[in-house]
């Protein structure tokens, strides 16, 4: 029984460690290579639907992880220094992300509400982070004028909720179309061991043909 818990916790630790590994090499990527800009320092970028896509996926931990080592390697690309208040802002929205989605169910397709939810949840999420926090942080960490740093501020909240809304949406309905719906391997699971009971046909041949279906 313990060997069982232990090797099912190894596997949910590999997981989310690829997971981080891989959010934030995205992030990365979409962050310094996709970018649009659109006011002084503040660029149209779709790497926070990604990260809205990621965290309810593997929870606010992932989400953290990847804001903070994906924001990290885009400014450190950039060479202009590491600017921590957008930084922290990244994490915090990671986090946000995976505590307003988290139980979002996907299988058998996202649910109207459920795609409300998420809009809704990330909407606040972004407002909060860079409509609030990233401009206090500003003025506190860097003293940047206070007017400069809110407009920034509301835009790059504006900008990040609507290709959150959009980008993160698709993301999550095509990974629900990819999900089966709650209790159909159960139900295919009966109807299995009730052919098989009847002699209607062996386990292997049934096996065979489920594998098919799957595949």
């Amino acid at each position: 029984m313990s060997n069982d818990i232990q090797r099912n916790n190894s596997r949910f630790s590999v997981k989310l460690i690829a997971a981080i590994g891989i959010g934030a090499a995205l992030f990365f990527l979409l962050g310094r290579f996709v970018a649009i800009p659109v006011f002084a320092n503040t660029n149209l970028t779709f790497q926070y639907s990604l990260l809205a896509f990621f965290a309810a996926l593997f929870g606010p931990i992932a989400g953290v992880l990847i804001g903070l080592i994906g924001h990290i390697l885009v400014d450190m690309s950039w060479g202009w220094g590491i600017w921590w208040s957008w930084i922290i802002v990244s994490a915090f929205c990671g986090a946000g992300f995976g505590l307003v989605l988290k139980g979002m169910r996907f299988e058998g397709g996202l649910k109207a509400r459920s795609i409300a939810r998420f809009v809704i949840g990330t909407s606040l999420v972004h407002l909060v982070g860079w409509g609030l926090l990233a401009p206090v942080l500003d003025i506190l960490i860097y003293s940047q004028p206070a007017n400069r740093v809110f407009t920034q501020g509301i835009i790059a909240a504006g900008t990040n909720i609507l290709t959150t809304a959009i980008v993160g949406s698709l993301l999550l309905i095509a990974y629900a179309k990819t999900r089966p719906a709650q209790g159909s391997l159960a139900i295919e699971d009966d109807v299995i061991e009730n052919r098989i009971i009847n002699n209607d046909v062996t386990e292997t041949v049934v096996e065979r043909e489920l594998v098919d279906t799957l595949v």
